[in-house]
Order: C-alpha cells, then structure tokens, then sequence
C-alpha cells in the first residue's frame, strides 16, 4: 500500500509560480508512474502531467504544457511540480497519483488547493 501526501499549493496571482510536491510513503520501485490531476468546482477531475519512473518519459495535458514541469527526487520517492506563468484557470484542487502499471492509477493523495486570482 503506497500513501501519497501532497504539499505545496495556496494562493497565487496569475502569472505566478507555485510547487506542489508528492511524497510516497515507501519506495517506489514497483511503481510504473506517478502523475498529477485537478478537479475544478463543478467539473470532473482531469489529467495534467505524469512521468514514467524507470525510463522518466513525461507526459502533459494540453492546456499546461510549456508552463508546468513534472520532476522526481529518486532519493526522497518524491514527485514534483513546478507550475510557472498560473492562470486563473489553473484554480483546481490538485491530486498526486501513482500506478503500478499503465493505464491503472492504483493510489491518491488527499489533494491541494491552488487558487490563482486574477
């Protein structure tokens, strides 16, 4: 059982930058990746960034690629990322995921709050 607590978001002015951060409770050599999601008020939750943990591919939705950067620490089994040039439309409650295999997000965080005002 792997437990994610994720860290890092708050409020932000657009255009700004914030860090969330997504620690695993164990090592994380059978994980195949982690990723990030967000769920704004109202709408469903979707995917936003995720890396593979062996090979380190990367993968972004459209609507954040060239601005958010996704990054691992093998040392601390901790996955970031880096969020730069925010819009309002960011504003979502941001979670941390990891799968043991492809296609099959097996564990979450609890999520983080990130609000970018205008």
């Amino acid at each position: 059982q792997v437990q994610l607590v994720e860290s890092g978001g708050g409020l932000v002015q657009a255009g700004g930058s914030l860090r969330l951060s997504c620690a695993a409770s164990e090592r994380t050599f059978n994980i195949h990746a982690m990723g990030w999601f967000r769920q704004a008020p109202g709408k469903a939750r979707e995917f936003v960034a995720s890396l593979t943990w062996i090979r380190r591919s990367t993968s972004y939705a459209d609507a954040v690629k060239g601005r958010f950067t996704i990054s691992r620490d093998n040392a601390e089994n901790t996955v970031y990322l880096q969020m730069n040039s925010l819009k309002p439309e960011d504003t979502a409650v941001y979670y941390c995921a990891a799968a043991l295999w492809a296609g099959n997000w097996n564990y979450w965080g609890q999520g983080t709050q990130v609000t970018v005002s205008t």
